[in-house]
């Protein structure tokens, strides 16, 4: 961290003072924060009044060190990087702070920075155990139910009774699926019950067998449909009448999980019920109202509950125990209330019988067309094809065989190119002639012909691999208008859009000249209520720039030349924001950027710049040519595996189906992990700070290109653990990863016993108006990350620190150990009792004595009335602080994060 900071302030003048005359500092608190920061930034002093980013060109990554050193000054008051960025002068930010008592921050959130759990390496290596004992026995019934029916509709008599066959088969292996998950759930749970239990245990195993069942339900692919609805009900969910649910995360712990009539839950919100917590899965529950509105990229932890009527913004979160009453709006991570109204959609007529005929149609076409047709596909590919040439050449099927590779071969590439080229033809045309059928702006019912056109348009529009494959080229522009994106002026960069990218209608998305875009943008097109849709057009102004994962709705309060950060929310009130830069939820200005980052501006002008943006075009095509070769020679191993279950079901029958599914999962996860280490060098990764035109970055583009998804079938295991390591992770023992991404795999460290929630984030990276930024990012031991949280690159958590869900931990933080982090951005929590101890004793005592041995501190607090205003202050969520009730002596005593009160 200390190297990052020193690159990046290597250009800073020798003597930084503010424009005019230098300002003495007047204060104590003054003095000590301006000698902080000159320490920071590497000059002799600061004036008073010099600006932080004006005057003095620095950025969010200096600043983050700034805050992390006061920290650790117990003389001064801590400092976010929030306060620094509304505070930005010596004199301002000493005013905000000379009130505030030191070491604290106001939060409502009522979670503990207890120490992880550890868990012993013999229930770490048991659970794995029984992990891969129960997922061969699952193999294996699979094997026999493919054995089944391959053998079953190879009996057909002609294509007629080819397709009965295909779709009674689709029929029953749908039916089965389904009942066998919600059994299984009945089975080893019951009805869930708030409760925790250690990672790694017995009972986690029974918890993780319900998950992944859940998880892999063909009902999945039904969000945002009535039958969706149905399936969380058998699961143990009590869900009103009218309730539409958009979002793909599902939850687990359902009998938790209550949700009113008439509520609309967008996509990409998460209500799991559950949460990986210090070492241990906590189970509680999440209620929300009748006629409630939870928007886009939000996220309910447990113990969380919306009254009637309530609304929770996009980009938004509710911790651990807060509550929105009857009525009210929020917005924010936390959320804190609003007056922004995000129903914006009136409703429209849709009652039981419109909702019962989409499920009951949807069921049909599904079960007697889509199924059916992918069955029969299979068979004429893997079945009919073998049986023509075992007709045609005798013998030539053998695996040992030459024929056997050269089928698969020409097999492969005809699926993978022909398929791909209609594919792509396919999404240039058919959406095109459905969109004309919706018109913009006007308010439709759910459940019928529009709305089924509308799902269509964002289901074949959002393709992964075309979205990845001319991601971060200049391709992705021609590909994106071929889509129908309006980019008519939009200026090449070579960089214009990330690989991760969704929309709801591509016909009414615009994007002005010169953006550019980072991975995970979501253009929301809709806005939905539980009975009503309309879709309305989403514009991005001129020379923007977005960080990662944002969703920009309709309407947004932008123009050109604003900077918006990562996870940032995007303001939907008030002026239009114009020429500055949004962070965090919700959003407040920054500068839009510093002087510091037109060091490679030469590099976007003229002859250089038009060099430059060739070459990076040439290195794009061939990466794209490695992009596809890739995924090609995966098709090619599936076929092959696909024809050796063939042969082995005439020798060995479901066993050897079992066999070949196993070991597909092995040889696919090597696969992907070699092409990976291949594409590295075998080496790590190096911190970087360089410009998009440099050739190192069109080298590291081509990283992100490789496909991460087999990654989500170890999730949850110790396995997951071995597939970091394999990557080049360097992480510790017994680490429980519950769905966590990792962007750059060697210049991650993860401590052992950490605990990283399902859609937590660690990006080691940063991109802003061209310029890119690398650097390593440390998880200390027992670290937890939460639901959702993002950790930026550049950062350091401390032994045991937490950062609670869908929040973001800036680039260059530091935690102090045994700490809770919060927010968006995050900072340090009031209830963050270990990191907070001495800053309180010495708040309320003038002369505290109290010593530090072993990691133990105790407190002589001869004042009753102090000890008992300490509780309440540092512990008053917890029913582990006991009052002191009578005149004496009490002790505090910390040790192991926990917190006792002794008379």
């Amino acid at each position: 961290m200390e190297q990052s900071i020193e690159r990046l302030t290597a250009d800073l003048p020798e003597s930084v003072v503010a424009q005019g005359r230098y300002a003495e500092p007047t204060s104590d608190i003054e003095r000590n924060f301006a000698e902080v920061l000159a320490s920071v930034v590497h000059v002799e002093r600061i004036s008073l009044d010099s600006h932080f980013f004006d005057d003095l060109g620095a950025n969010s990554l200096v600043m983050a060190q700034f805050c992390a050193r006061v920290r650790k000054r117990g003389d001064l008051p801590s400092v976010s990087i929030k306060d620094v960025y509304q505070h930005p002068t010596i004199r301002l930010l000493a005013s905000s702070r000379d009130e505030a008592r030191p070491g604290l921050v106001a939060s409502s959130v009522p979670a503990s920075a207890e120490v992880s759990t550890p868990s012993s390496t013999r229930q770490y290596v048991l659970c794995g155990t029984l992990q891969l004992l129960i997922f061969l026995g699952y193999s294996f019934l699979v094997g026999l139910v493919i054995s089944w029916g391959y053998n079953w509709i190879s009996a057909n008599s002609g294509w007629i009774d080819l397709y009965l066959r295909s779709a009674l088969f689709a029929g029953a292996l749908f039916a089965g699926i389904c009942g066998f998950s919600i059994t299984a759930k009945w089975v080893l749970i019951g009805r869930w019950e708030a409760r925790e239990f250690p990672v790694w245990s017995l009972a986690y195993v029974r918890f993780w067998i319900v998950k992944v069942l859940v998880h892999a339900n063909p009902m999945v692919f039904f969000v945002g449909t009535p039958l969706y609805v149905l399936y969380l009900r058998a699961l143990g969910a009590r869900i009103g009448k009218g309730v539409t649910i958009l979002s793909r995360t599902i939850p687990v712990c359902t009998d938790l999980l209550t949700i009113g009539a008439n509520t609309i839950i967008c996509k990409e919100s998460s209500f799991l019920c559950y949460r990986a917590h210090a070492g241990r899965i906590q189970l509680g529950p999440v209620t929300v109202g009748r006629d409630v509105y939870v928007g886009e990229k939000t996220v309910l932890d447990i113990n969380t509950s919306m009254g009637n009527e309530a609304q929770l913004g996009h980009t938004s979160a509710l911790q651990s125990g807060e509550t929105i009453p009857d009525g009210q709006r929020w917005h924010g991570s936390p959320a804190q209330r609003t007056q922004l109204d995000y129903l914006r959609v009136a409703p429209a007529r849709c009652g039981s019988l419109r909702r019962f005929t989409e499920g009951l149609v949807t069921l049909l076409v599904v079960c007697f067309v889509f199924m059916p047709l992918v069955i029969m596909g299979l068979y004429a590919l893997f079945i009919l094809v073998p049986a023509l040439i075992r007709l045609l050449l005798p013998g030539m099927m053998r695996i040992t065989g030459p024929m056997f590779y050269i089928d698969a071969l020409i097999l492969s590439l005809v699926v993978f190119f022909g398929i791909g080229i209609l594919r792509l033809a396919f999404v240039f045309t058919v959406p095109r002639l459905l969109s004309y059928f919706i018109k913009p702006d006007k308010v439709y019912p759910l459940y019928g012909f529009h709305y089924a056109l509308h799902r269509a348009i964002t289901l074949m529009t959002n393709i992964k691999l075309l979205n990845r494959l001319f991601g971060d080229s200049s391709y992705i522009l021609n590909y994106l208008r071929g889509l129908g994106y309006t980019l008519s002026y939009a200026e090449q960069t070579g960089a214009n859009f990330g690989s991760e990218l969704q929309h709801e209608t591509p016909f009414l998305s615009s994007v002005g000249q010169g953006t550019m875009v980072c991975d995970g943008l979501s253009m929301m097109n809709a806005n939905f209520s539980s009975t009503s849709f309309r879709v309305s057009r989403v514009s991005i102004g001129a020379h923007n720039f977005l960080g990662n994962t944002i969703a920009f709705p309709a309407g947004a309060r932008t123009g050109d030349n604003v900077l918006i950060a990562t996870k940032a929310m995007i303001p939907l009130d008030g002026e239009i924001r114009e020429g500055v830069g949004l962070l965090g939820s919700p959003s407040f200005e920054i500068p839009r950027s510093v002087e510091r980052d037109s060091r490679f501006d030469h590099l976007w002008r003229g002859d250089e710049r038009r060099k430059r943006l060739a070459a990076k075009n040439r290195y794009n095509i061939r990466t794209m040519g490695v992009v596809l070769f890739v995924e090609w020679l995966q098709i090619l191993l599936f076929t092959l595996f696909a024809f050796v279950a063939v042969n082995l079901n005439n020798v060995l029958g479901p066993v050897g189906v079992a066999a070949d599914v196993s070991l597909s999962l092995v040889v696919s996860t090597a696969y992907y992990i070699l092409v990976e280490r291949i594409t590295t060098g075998f080496r790590p990764l190096r911190p970087q700070f360089c410009s998009i035109y440099d050739p190192y970055y069109w080298w590291h583009e081509r990283l992100w290109k490789v496909p991460e998804m087999y990654l989500n079938i170890f999730n949850g295991t110790p396995f997951k653990n071995v597939v970091w390591r394999l990557l080049g992770v360097r992480i510790g023992h017994r680490v429980f990863d519950d769905g966590c991404t990792l962007t750059e795999r060697t210049l991650t460290i993860i401590g052992g016993d950490c605990t990283l929630n399902a859609g937590s984030k660690v990006q080691c990276h940063s991109m802003e108006d061209g310029i890119f930024k690398s650097d390593r990012t440390t998880l200390g031991a027992g670290c937890t990350l939460g639901v959702g949280a993002l950790v930026h690159y550049g950062v350091t958590m401390g032994d045991g620190a937490i950062l609670s869900a869908d929040s973001f931990l800036m680039k260059g933080e530091e935690t102090p150990p045994h700490s809770l982090w919060g927010g968006n951005p995050a900072r340090a929590l009031a209830n963050s009792q270990a990191a907070s101890i001495p800053q309180l004793v010495a708040h309320h005592v003038p002369s505290p004595e109290y010593t530090h041995s072993d990691g133990h501190a105790h407190h002589l607090i001869e004042d009753n009335a102090v000890a008992m205003q300490i509780c309440q202050d540092s512990n008053n969520h917890y029913d582990t602080c006991r009052t002191v009730r009578q005149q004496g002596v009490a002790r505090r005593s910390l040790k192991e994060g926990k917190i006792r009160w002794e008379k």
